[in-house]
């Protein structure tokens, strides 16, 4: 049976030793547009969660809460023990832990590919270059991409920087994967080999969130499909339940969309 610890620096917060994210009553506002409206959800350890809506719903901005590239206004999120809030040793830490993918690769275009993926792990893990190098072409071979090592972001297609990007992120060997509508700024033929890439790194027990419109992707790969509209998740269930037998109006308006673009 699992147990409940208390967090590592809030003992006041109760954390199962399975659970990898929490968030609790999470609120926040651009202005007076109210974003996150008290959303909670909690993920396991290994879990793998894909969270869909319509554009403007508070995907993006939710995932982007977990490791702080966006503050929230209330609620709370506790990563892997540690409570987040305006602690910048808290931040660094579940950053450490953290890997995100972007919509637009973010890799930097005077690095070749080998020097995106060794930096992090240099400067925040202190590891000295021939063992970055080792790790970072560890990963670029498990996204298929060790021959493009030497290149220039510019010289890659779409998918090989996603996937570069990817292989980047796990060089730091996060213990869970943000993946933020990775496959929106591909051509259609590169978003397959970038999907069979999230998979292929997934498929080894890392907990993994990814906002994504790929309905596919989801049936197949989700341990349960969340979904959100304005602001709040309405919905939270397995795939097979979540196409099939969607409780609320919104979620089987959408399933039917889906059905009608397929």
């Amino acid at each position: 049976m699992k147990t409940n610890t208390a967090c590592k620096d809030d003992p006041g917060v109760a954390c199962g030793t399975d659970i990898a994210v929490d968030i609790s009553g999470l609120c926040k506002w651009y202005g007076d547009y109210q974003v996150l409206d008290g959303v909670s959800l909690t993920v396991r350890r290994a879990e793998r969660i894909v969270i869909c809506g319509r554009s403007g719903s508070g995907k993006s901005t939710l995932i982007r809460c977990i490791n702080r590239l966006e503050r929230y206004q209330a609620g709370r999120i506790v990563v892997d023990g540690i409570t987040l809030n305006d602690d910048l040793r808290r931040i660094d830490e579940v950053r450490r832990d953290v890997g995100m993918v972007f919509q637009s690769f973010n890799l930097f275009p005077h690095m070749t590919i080998l020097e995106n993926c060794c930096l992090a792990p240099m400067l925040v893990r202190g590891m000295k270059r021939p063992e970055a190098e080792r790790l970072a072409l560890h990963f670029l071979e498990k996204v298929k991409i060790p021959d493009q090592s030497g290149k220039f972001p510019v010289q890659l297609s779409g998918g090989q920087q996603q996937r570069a990007a990817i292989a980047r992120a796990l060089c730091m060997k996060p213990k869970i994967m943000l993946f933020d509508e990775p496959t929106s700024a591909l051509d259609p033929e590169m978003i397959k080999e970038v999907l069979d890439t999230i998979i292929a790194v997934t498929d080894e027990g890392m907990t993994m969130l990814c906002v994504t419109h790929e309905m596919g992707f989801a049936r197949s790969v989700a341990d349960r499909i969340v979904f959100m509209e304005q602001g709040q998740i309405i919905e939270a269930t397995d795939p097979h339940s979540f196409f099939t037998a969607p409780k609320h109006k919104s979620v089987r308006q959408f399933v039917e969309q889906v059905r009608t673009i397929a």
